[in-house]
C-alpha cells in the first residue's frame, strides 16, 4: 500500500503518525519506504535521530522527495517495497497533490480544536479534486492529540463525521507524553520503555482499520 499522511494545517501530528506507522509495519517484517515530502523535513530529522539511537538499524528505508518528483519517483520505487508511507506538510502543496495521485490511502489527523476543524472544508476540496484523477483513493480523518476528558472530542467528532469525501475513523489518538518522548529518541511508541499500553492500543486499532494487516 501507499499511504500518505497530510492535511491543510500544521501541528496536527502527521509526522508522528507517519513514523509510527512505518515502524510498526517494519517491525512486522515488511519492507517499508518512508518518503519525506515535507519541506520542514521532520521525518528526515526523526530518521537521523533513529540512526543514532539504533546504531544504524532503523528498520526501514528513508528518502527525501518533494514537488512533482514525488509522483514519478514513488511510481519507480513502488515495486521494490511492501509499503510506502509518504509524510507531507500541512499545506496544499505540489508535493501533497503528487503524493495523493499515487496513494491508496490518505490519512488526515485533526486535533479537537476549532481552528483545525475549520480547515476540513479545504481538505474536502483537495480530496474531491484528486479523486477525479485517482478515484481509488480512500481518504480517512480521525482525532489526534485528543483530550483525556471534556466535550471537545465529541463536538469535533460530530463535525468530522459529516464530511462528504473523507471517512471518519472512530479511533482517537490521545495527547500523551510518550509520543514526544519516543520521537525525541527516534523511536516508535511500541519501542519505548516503560511500555504505554494505552498509546500502543490506540495506534494498533487505528492502523488495523486502514491497513487490514
Amino acid at each position: 500500500m501507499i499511504i500518505t499522511t497530510g492535511g491543510i494545517k500544521g501541528g496536527s501530528g502527521k509526522t508522528t503518525i507517519a513514523t509510527n506507522l512505518t515502524i510498526m509495519l517494519a517491525n512486522k517484517g515488511f519492507d517499508v519506504l518512508l518518503v519525506d515530502a515535507d519541506d520542514q523535513e521532520t521525518s528526515t530529522d526523526f530518521t537521523a535521530w533513529r540512526e543514532e539511537s539504533t546504531e544504524g538499524n532503523i528498520g526501514y528505508t528513508a528518502v527525501k522527495i518533494t514537488g512533482d518528483a514525488v509522483r514519478t519517483q514513488v511510481l519507480k520505487l513502488v515495486s521494490k517495497y511492501d509499503h510506502i508511507i509518504i509524510d507531507t506538510g500541512g499545506r496544499d502543496t505540489s508535493s501533497q497533490r503528487a503524493a495523493l495521485s499515487v496513494s491508496d490511502v490518505y490519512l488526515v489527523p485533526f486535533t479537537p480544536r476549532s481552528f483545525d476543524i475549520w480547515t476540513l472544508r479545504k481538505v474536502e476540496i483537495l480530496v474531491s479534486e484528486i479523486m477525479i484523477v485517482s478515484p481509488k483513493l480512500k481518504a480517512y480523518i480521525f482525532l489526534n492529540r485528543a483530550d483525556s476528558r471534556g466535550a471537545d472530542n465529541e463536538d469535533a467528532a460530530e463535525l468530522l463525521k459529516q464530511s462528504e469525501y473523507l471517512s471518519y475513523l472512530d479511533s482517537p489518538i490521545g495527547n500523551r507524553k510518550v509520543f514526544s518522548n519516543a520521537a525525541a529518541s527516534g523511536l516508535g511508541v511500541t519501542e519505548v520503555k516503560p511500555v504505554d499500553e494505552k498509546a500502543i492500543n490506540e495506534l494498533v486499532l487505528l492502523f488495523e482499520k486502514i491497513t487490514n494487516i
